[in-house]
């Protein structure tokens, strides 16, 4: 990778955390606890198209738990959000359709709400099984809405 595709990479990182931060502190009243409807969830969905954007979506959700939230949420919730990029990331190169990546995407971002549900347990002692349905529910409504959205974004700019 050349210097130029270097600080492309960095410079849209940087821009893709700074977008989910705003997008957060937009609807901050829920965009934390067990009803979690951050809409800034739908740039998960970068991943598809570019695996090197993950690390402006980590950075996005740690900037924001840091600001808004508590210390186990910048971890559990950017361990979430790592594990879940990661395994999009995994599978891009054995899922060629976009679609499907996307599908996959958005199971394993709901899936992996358990470490949310989990901390919040932890940390709130809100019920596990209820919390997690309440958090994976969430996950999911925001990442099936978002997946057209970005599917539209991917096909008119160049993200990779």
């Amino acid at each position: 990778m050349t210097q130029t595709e270097k600080t492309r990479t960095l410079a849209m990182n940087g821009i893709v955390a700074a977008i989910y931060v705003a997008l957060c502190i937009v609807v901050a009243p829920v965009a934390s606890g067990a009803i979690q409807f951050r809409v800034a969830e739908g740039l998960n969905h970068l991943v598809v198209f570019n695996k090197k954007l993950m690390w402006g979506v980590l950075a996005g959700v740690i900037i924001f738990n840091a600001l808004y939230s508590t210390l186990p949420d910048i971890i559990f919730g950017g361990g979430q959000t790592f594990l879940a990029l990661g395994a999009t990331a995994l599978i891009s190169k054995y899922v060629k359709d976009v679609k499907m990546r996307m599908v996959w995407n958005t199971v394993f971002f709901t899936v992996s709400m358990f470490m949310i549900a989990w901390m919040l347990n932890i940390t709130f002692d809100l019920p596990f099984w209820p919390t997690y349905g309440t958090t994976a529910l969430s996950e999911l409504i925001i990442m099936t809405i978002s997946a057209p959205v970005m599917y539209l974004v991917g096909k008119k700019v160049k993200l990779n």
